[in-house]
């Protein structure tokens, strides 16, 4: 569910007209809805009920400081892969101690940066990566808290650009070896081995790749704690896929997601850790794009809009999906027309559709792109020499321009002209 619907035969965001967003930002822009966060948000929140737990927010998927303070008040934390998400994060208000440090290249000087600030736990990827966080913890007088992240060789069945679970993909342990390496980590001075690590994948739709990751960490579980470990905390990462399309093969609930955690790791009394993106900021956020041109070809007509692969990548990268629909809504039982979809970027990969069937539109007119909230605007840039574009944020019948468009002077003063030119 989420908060962009036709009333009164216009979109809104919450309460207000998608166009009179248009007039005072121009297009195109992102546009998020604060209720819609704050709903997904809540519905992990409630469907690990009953469980120690932290809902960590992976700002990845969308990470502007409104959106990051939005989810922080209502209690979430924060999981950053970066010094720069870690900044953003505590610029946001939000405490190290809900702060977890992902990702496979972490630096010394990201270490030590978030150990100086505070960490829940660095999520360990690999016995080099282990090494150089107990020797930056040992030069500065300190413990850290850290799981390690196992790969179970699950296959997600996701998009291969986001599958992390297999044994060919980059991301943590073989599960095989983690005996070992959890040994290996339990004799360095300078750190505290408090869980396992497990992510599998993202815009995971079937519940079976989780149940099956899930069965061989609660079996590793009780393994180490064999072998004398104190696991008490399982970070379970994120994944759990948003309905990008219209029809009725809709990934499962973030409450059958709950009862799945319960039943296979309930039993070992572990803290639960998630790190949900997309479920929270996808369906959050709409792009909102003009048609410049309706043009014809030889054998189809082409709907030229003014938003390009560099305000959203998702289609040229992955191929990916996306509702694209007029923001004055259609005539009942209009007959549609057939577009391809594309930007004004000078390379055919900026297409976002082929053969989209969608009710007629003519120059001037607004089309949105929904569920366009995550792995958006964090993933745009100004190639061709296009601003970054707005991001605004609505609540109920207010909005506000959270990022503003950049200008030309703007982006080009950012350069600087070597002393011998």
């Amino acid at each position: 569910m989420d908060h962009f619907l036709y009333k009164d035969g216009v979109l809104h965001a919450e309460d207000v007209p998608v166009p009179e967003i248009a007039a005072a930002v121009g297009t195109p822009f992102y546009v998020y809805s604060t209720a819609t966060l704050l709903r997904h948000f809540q519905l992990f929140d409630d469907a690990l009920e009953g469980m120690e737990h932290l809902v960590c927010y992976a700002m990845k998927a969308a990470s502007n400081q409104a959106i990051l303070k939005t989810l922080a008040q209502a209690g979430a934390g924060m999981d950053v892969v970066s010094a720069g998400e870690y900044m953003r994060a505590k610029a946001a208000g939000v405490p190290g101690d809900k702060i977890v440090f992902s990702g496979v290249g972490k630096t010394a000087s990201e270490i030590r940066l978030a150990l100086e600030g505070g960490i829940r736990q660095f999520n360990v990827e690999s016995e080099p990566e282990m090494e150089v966080l107990n020797a930056t913890a040992l030069s500065m007088g300190v413990v850290a808290p850290i799981t390690i992240r196992v790969n179970p060789d699950v296959d997600a069945k996701t998009h291969a650009k986001i599958a992390t679970g297999k044994s060919e993909n980059k991301f943590g342990i073989p599960i095989s070896r983690a005996r070992e390496v959890y040994a290996l980590a339990a004799g360095m001075e300078a750190l505290d081995v408090i869980g396992i690590d497990v992510h599998i994948g993202s815009q995971l739709t079937e519940l079976e790749p989780f149940e099956l990751a899930y069965q061989k960490v609660a079996e590793l579980t009780e393994q180490l704690r064999a072998d004398g470990h104190n696991i008490r905390r399982l970070d379970l990462g994120g994944g759990l896929g948003i309905p990008y399309a219209r029809d009725n093969q809709a990934p499962p609930l973030p409450s059958d997601y709950g009862a799945l955690v319960k039943r296979t790791l309930g039993h070992l009394g572990c803290e639960i850790e998630i790190e949900p993106g997309r479920l929270i900021a996808g369906n959050a956020g709409i792009m909102v794009s003009e048609v410049i041109y309706v043009k014809s070809g030889e054998d189809r007509d082409f709907l030229i809009i003014d938003g390009a692969m560099n305000d959203l990548i998702r289609p040229a990268m992955y191929e990916a999906y996306h509702d694209i629909i007029p923001v004055v809504e259609p005539d009942a039982g209009i007959d549609q027309v057939k577009f391809d979809i594309v930007g004004p970027v000078c390379e055919s990969g900026d297409t976002f559709a082929k053969g989209r069937a969608m009710p007629p539109v003519a120059s001037g007119e607004l089309v949105a792109f929904r569920s366009a909230g995550a792995y958006g605007a964090v993933m745009s840039s100004e190639y061709n020499s296009r601003p970054l574009i707005p991001e605004v944020l609505v609540h109920n019948d207010q909005f506000a321009v959270i990022r503003p468009r950049p200008t030309f002077d703007e982006m080009i003063n950012r350069d600087t002209i070597p002393s011998w030119m």
